[in-house]
């Protein structure tokens, strides 16, 4: 079917109707006409009215069967007829295409069956090549809107070849036979000549990525003036509008044509695709010069890679660094630090090159560095620590002496394992956070491209001084003894002795206290003595305070 809109201009590529009929337009439908089954090689039967040669814009054009751009640009309305699948919208463009205006020639309906009575004067029913084909309203089979097409090719008086494209349908090249049931009403002749070839375009050069390809235009009549298009898949590549075209990494995998249109004025163009490349490889990159690789064959030492040239600039470089062979881990970039994992070996490098739409071109460079060596650092005097590990006290380390003597020393010191920011100093106080917790060190003895000197010193856990409070309460021939031991970063817990004269008790901080009851005491002022015992991190105290024990009534 084919639709257009009466009388007035529409917006650019309206939204077709979910209905036929609106108070706003009328809609024309041109009718789809009797075929066989579809056959791209099928050759028409006598008794056949028509037989379709293809179907839809792709398959059509990869059989040689061009949609003219059509199908690109069929978002568009031409000569105010609905876009899409639609048969006057396609004659339209076509009829633009071959130089005409963009305004319908007429006024009036643009109903395909008014075609042929509002171009009467240049309507026959001679067919050209070019000429638009006009069925009128229900003439062979066409429906009640009538239909228009292409006229492609003249076989013969009585056999037409051409091109359509219909409303709720698709694109077509259709073979029609004269014999009275699907021959077309007349023939609207708008711009007939046309642009004849005689000899196929053609296509040379390698089908590659970085390679150029070439278009033949072949020959044409009469003498036209000739443009190109490429393609991709039949797709039209940007901007790729010159007789030869370097394939880029957007096509590889595609087949790649290039369209020639062939113009001359007062002509219909005539317009043929080259046959299709191979799909397009991906290009090679070759080394024109191996990367070097500089720098001195000692631990610690940098060896540097210099880029080497290629044929076609890289995106990008990456190395592969060996030793004695093998590819060693992460090594990616242009730069290798050597370590003590790598005496002994010889350190070869491969640049990596990588192009988009191009295989990875990789070379190695012709230096090999090696064997790796490394100093070693003789320790004259050894590394000691002195000093004690409790809160108000301090370590320190002393580092010893070294052959060479030009070595660097660095400090680490730790908390339960967990670095101490900011404690890089030979010596270290201990804080009240340090208390219970154990404190280690660590020093690190260096030198450029020696191997390193490491010592580990642990300081068991971080002990603190403590203190003992005592209060008493006397009580008949008893006391009451209340003990808090106190201690800076810690709560001291264990064992407390209290006495009086030749008695005793114990007990057990908790929280840091204690209550003891002493009993069977004799009347009077009396001295109590304290003793904690320590627990690890508190460390042991004394404590003493007096009580008056009441002389209370005698027990029986």
């Amino acid at each position: 079917m084919c639709l257009t809109v009466v009388p007035v201009t529409p917006p650019q590529q309206p939204r077709r109707p979910a209905r036929l009929r609106r108070a706003a337009a009328v809609l024309l439908v041109c009718g789809l006409l009797p075929a066989v089954v579809p056959s791209v090689t099928a050759t028409a039967p006598a008794q056949a009215s028509s037989v379709y040669l293809c179907n839809g814009y792709k398959p059509c054009s990869k059989a040689g069967m061009s949609d003219f751009g059509y199908g690109a640009a069929n978002g568009s309305m031409y000569w105010r007829m609905y876009s899409g699948h639609n048969c006057t919208n396609y004659v339209a463009y076509r009829m633009i295409q071959a130089g005409m205006s963009t305004e319908r020639p007429w006024s009036g309906s643009g109903m395909a069956y008014n075609w042929g009575h509002a171009m009467k004067s240049i309507t026959d029913k001679v067919p050209a090549v070019g000429a638009v084909a006009w069925w009128d309203r229900n003439a062979s089979g066409a429906g009640s809107s009538g239909h228009v097409a292409i006229v492609e090719k003249i076989v013969s008086d009585t056999e037409i070849i051409i091109s359509e494209d219909s409303w709720s349908g698709d694109f077509h090249w259709r073979r029609i036979i004269k014999d009275g049931t699907t021959w077309p009403t007349g023939f609207i002749h708008f711009v007939d000549k046309a642009v004849t070839n005689t000899v196929p375009p053609s296509l040379s050069g390698t089908p590659q990525v970085g390679a150029t390809l070439r278009a033949a235009k072949g020959r044409w009549k009469p003498r036209p003036s000739y443009s190109y298009q490429w393609l991709a898949d039949l797709v039209p590549i940007e901007g790729a509008t010159a007789k030869t075209f370097t394939p880029g990494p957007d096509q590889v995998g595609a087949q790649v044509s290039a369209r020639v249109t062939a113009s001359k004025d007062a002509h219909t163009p005539g317009v043929l695709d080259t046959p299709p490349s191979d799909p397009i490889a991906k290009g090679e990159l070759v080394s024109t010069a191996p990367p070097t690789v500089s720098g001195d064959a000692e631990v610690d030492a940098v060896l540097t890679a210099t880029p080497g040239t290629w044929s076609a600039a890289p995106d990008s470089t990456s190395y592969q660094w060996r030793a004695d062979g093998k590819l060693i881990s992460g090594a990616a970039v242009n730069e290798l630090t050597l370590t003590r994992a790598m005496v002994g070996t010889t350190i070869t490098a491969t640049e990596v090159a990588r192009r988009s739409g191009f295989v990875k071109g990789t070379v190695a460079a012709p230096q090999a560095v090696g064997p790796v060596v490394e100093g070693t650092i003789e320790m004259v005097t050894p590394t000691a620590a002195s000093g004690r590990n409790h809160l108000g006290s301090q370590i320190t380390i002393e580092p010893g002496t070294t052959n060479p003597e030009d070595v660097t020393t660095s400090y680490a010191w730790f908390r339960d394992g967990v670095l101490i920011d900011g404690a890089v100093g030979p010596t270290y106080a201990p804080l009240e956070t340090d208390v219970g917790r154990l404190i280690s060190a660590r020093v690190t003895i260096a030198k450029p491209r020696y191997r390193s000197i490491e010592r580990t010193f642990d300081f068991a856990r971080t002990t603190t001084s403590s203190t003992v409070g005592v209060r008493t309460t006397g009580r008949n021939r008893k006391a009451a003894i209340r003990v808090r031991v106190a201690a800076p970063g810690a709560v001291p817990s264990g064992p407390v002795l209290v006495k009086v004269g030749r008695t005793k008790a114990r007990g057990v901080l908790d929280d840091g206290f204690v209550r003891v009851i002493l009993d069977g005491l004799k009347p009077g002022e009396r001295t109590v003595k304290v003793v904690y015992a320590g627990d690890g991190v508190a460390q042991r105290s004394r404590g003493a305070a007096t009580v008056l024990v009441r002389k209370g009534k005698k027990r029986t």
